[in-house]
């Protein structure tokens, strides 16, 4: 398929640039693929479209506050870190983005917290990506407490346009089961779970299993082949232990339905699954880049937010959905004025 295929014009006044007070009571479009039939539902009704023995996969991630600023040495010159991974524990090690990337080669420091922190730039990777070395006396603990205490959540950049990164991001941009760190995109499509209402799904049966997938920024950058066959995605950290795929497998062999909950859990399942839909343990990277067609074997339904158009996410919902049924979904959403995006409402494919 073609780039162009997935754009679609977006009201500005449509993106939610914060959640829902009460996340059970976000809106929530039901997408019926045999019966190509559109439902407009409350979060909350999930409970009515799953039985006894179903199982929710579940991305149990925890987003970086990975946007620091600081200062070049000497120069004061304002510069922006983005934090994408650590590489070394030991060496303090980190893979960054910088902004401006011109002001910023190897060898030259930036000061964060008025020299509290030093970084050492000690390679180019990218055009704007650097490898920092952090000068930090004292252990890893105190060292990532310390780095993480001067970073902000990296909440879109399509929403900070409208808007600044409060303090209150730090719950806002994270599922309440975020357990291991290591993303910069958060599993938006879990935000909707609250505790009340994972609780309700368990009493009535519905079983919750975790994978780890540390969603990066690719999920958010341009996509700038129009024959999306020739697009390269970029790789992504995860983790399915033998424990979950047991629980999966069972679940696959007793004909329950599994849901996936967002894009990260659907490609992190598709990335380590067996041609008889079952689920192989897998610890390592992935850069599957799903778009229609596609023959999914892992999940028979799956929870997800609005995507921005022409994103990745778009196509690999679009894939799973159906590509006309999804956009036809998209255009009724737009007019019935749903709230799009991270913080916006949701959608349940079954």
């Amino acid at each position: 398929m073609k780039l162009s295929q997935f754009k679609y014009f977006l009201p500005q006044d449509l993106i939610a640039i914060y959640p829902q007070e009460d996340r059970n009571e976000a809106r929530l479009m039901v997408i019926d693929r045999k019966n190509k039939k559109i439902e407009h539902k409350i979060f909350k009704d999930i409970l009515n479209y799953f039985d006894d023995g179903d199982l929710f996969v579940i991305n149990n991630t925890k987003v970086l506050p990975a946007m620091l600023e600081g200062e070049k040495e000497k120069t004061q010159a304002k510069i922006n870190v983005f934090l994408l991974r650590e590489l070394d524990v030991e060496s303090r090690l980190w893979d960054v983005l910088v902004d401006p990337a011109r002001k910023i080669r190897i060898g030259n420091k930036i000061y964060f917290d008025e020299g509290t922190l030093i970084a050492e730039v000690i390679d180019n990777t990218t055009s704007r990506g650097r490898t920092l070395r952090f000068l930090f006396e004292g252990t890893h603990d105190e060292f990532k407490k310390k780095l993480f205490s001067l970073g902000r959540m990296p909440i879109p950049e399509l929403i900070q346009k409208l808007r600044d990164v409060t303090d209150e991001d730090e719950q806002y941009y994270q599922t309440i089961y975020a357990k291991n760190e290591g993303a910069v995109v958060a599993p938006a499509a879990g935000f909707h779970l609250s505790r009340v209402l994972i609780k309700m799904l368990e009493l009535k049966g519905i079983v919750f299993s975790e994978i780890t997938l540390h969603a990066g920024i690719g999920n958010f950058k341009t996509i700038d082949v129009e024959d999306l066959a020739k697009h390269k995605s970029d790789s992504e950290e995860m983790e399915i232990n033998e424990a979950t795929a047991d629980i999966i497998n069972e679940a696959k062999n007793n004909n329950k339905r599994i849901c996936a909950v967002g894009t990260t859990c659907l490609k992190a399942l598709e990335s380590s699954v067996y041609i008889s839909g079952l689920i192989k343990p897998y610890k390592g990277w992935t850069n599957k880049f799903i778009f229609p067609p596609y023959d999914f074997k892992a999940a028979d339904a799956m929870i997800t937010n609005f995507h921005p158009s022409q994103s990745s996410m778009l196509m690999m919902v679009s894939a799973f959905g159906g590509y006309d049924l999804v956009m036809k979904a998209y255009k009724e959403a737009i007019n019935e004025r749903y709230r799009f995006l991270t913080y916006g409402d949701a959608m349940l494919i079954i």
